[in-house]
């Protein structure tokens, strides 16, 4: 399966945000975009240039991309089913990369960051409703049951990262039982449950011309 293998930092730096694609390394002052706030490959303090409409519509979806761990070509089948979900086209797609088996393992606080969760379903060691899940890509529903797999509970970055999640940081469309390394799909993820700064609407006009 392809997946972007380089420089995870720089990808912040393009955005000029915080993506926190290197977990804990993101929230400490050896985060990239501290030092340098330049985009990469311009000379150190340089100012970003303004964009144009689509340069922001095209921002805009890269960084999303960029978020969920998504390429080009799967993103672009996300907005075609979003497009047939019936509401609004933009939250639909939102909605339908939160539904992501990696985002919600990531959500859920079995990893540190959505590459870390995404390896933990692809090594096998996530179940979903008792039966291993190792598609990262996989789209929970309602009353989906993730858990770790028995054996797997011991991975030291698991438990670092469970110790580390309070249970009052997870959304409201999940519901987490931290002492069996268990979680809950409590109803499908909204637009108000996406933290991050997000104009969906740019992404629909840019995949509307």
């Amino acid at each position: 399966m392809a997946r972007y293998t380089g420089p995870k930092c720089r990808l912040c730096r393009r955005e000029g945000i915080k993506l926190f694609l290197r977990g804990d390394r993101c929230k400490t002052n050896k985060c990239a975009l501290e030092r340098r706030k330049s985009v990469p490959g311009a000379p150190p303090g340089a100012a970003r240039k303004k964009l144009s409409i689509y340069g922001m519509q095209l921002r805009e979806k890269q960084k999303v991309k960029r978020i969920y761990g998504v390429l080009e070509a799967q993103f672009r089948r996300y907005f075609e089913m979003a497009k047939k979900m019936p509401g609004n086209t933009g939250e639909n797609l939102l909605s339908l990369l939160e539904r992501r088996l990696d985002n919600v393992c990531y959500l859920l606080g079995f990893a540190k960051s959505r590459n870390q969760a995404r390896q933990l379903v692809r090594h096998g060691h996530v179940l979903v409703n008792g039966k291993k899940v190792d598609i990262p890509s996989y789209l929970v529903n309602v009353n989906d049951i993730i858990e770790i797999r028995e054996n797997s509970r011991n991975i030291p970055f698991v438990v670092e990262s469970l110790e580390e999640r309070k249970t009052f940081d997870v959304p409201t469309w999940l519901e987490l039982d931290k002492e069996h390394f268990r979680g809950r799909v409590v109803r499908l993820p909204e637009r108000s449950d996406v933290t991050f700064p997000i104009n969906e609407t740019l992404i629909v006009e840019l995949y509307s011309k």
